[in-house]
């Protein structure tokens, strides 16, 4: 896609973000994906790549946001889709305020077919989930913020 067209896209996914009020948008235009967040000071685009490629390391949502003081971050071991459940039928491994123990389950990360369980290294409550459902993040972004 030339620069011109890349552009004019991103410009028009921004209209589309302030016209309808919106925090997040995730769109394929052939075959790049781009994916903007707004931000303190407006909309900024996260990701850019070409959809069959891995995307690029973006900041999680809440890479802006000040924790509490001794919260607890769990960040993604490797790249892949999150999932809060073992099937869309399922009820989420883990919710916000949810006390957890250390070696439970909260998520899974699906990377190459492979369905990885992710369990807590902590003890405590759940804080903050910070990727969507079916969201792709990458190795070492933010998922959860646990209190002791």
């Amino acid at each position: 896609m030339a620069y011109e067209e890349e552009s004019e896209t991103i410009h028009s996914l921004l209209d589309i973000m302030h016209e309808h009020d919106l925090d997040r948008i995730k769109v394929k235009v052939g075959d790049a994906v781009y994916e903007l967040v707004r931000r303190e000071a407006g909309a900024t685009i996260v990701t850019a790549a070409p959809a069959a490629g891995p995307a690029p390391a973006a900041p999680a949502d809440g890479a802006n946001v000040p924790a509490p003081p001794n919260v607890k971050r769990v960040t993604a071991p490797l790249t892949g889709v999150f999932y809060r459940s073992s099937s869309p039928d399922a009820e989420p491994f883990v919710n916000i305020g949810d006390r957890i123990d250390a070696g439970s389950v909260l998520c899974i990360l699906e990377a190459m077919k492979l369905f990885n369980e992710i369990q807590s290294d902590y003890a405590g409550v759940i804080m903050r989930i910070i990727p969507e459902n079916g969201e792709l993040v990458s190795q070492g972004d933010e998922l959860f913020w646990i209190a002791p």
